[in-house]
């Protein structure tokens, strides 16, 4: 799963998990886990909201 100075939306993070992102709702925790790691300084969040690793 490569960033391509993209970055990562929540379906591609879900997709690379094995978690199922085809239903709507599905991502949504997910998305709560990845701002909880923002906040840690794990990854960093993009204005366009979607997540990157932190450079």
């Amino acid at each position: 799963m490569a960033d391509q100075g993209r970055g990562f939306g929540e379906r591609q993070v879900g997709d690379a998990l094995g978690i199922d992102v085809s239903v709507r709702s599905k991502p949504a925790p997910l998305r709560g886990k990845l701002v909880r790691l923002v906040d840690r300084g794990w990854p960093r969040k993009l204005p366009d909201g979607r997540f990157t690793t932190r450079l």
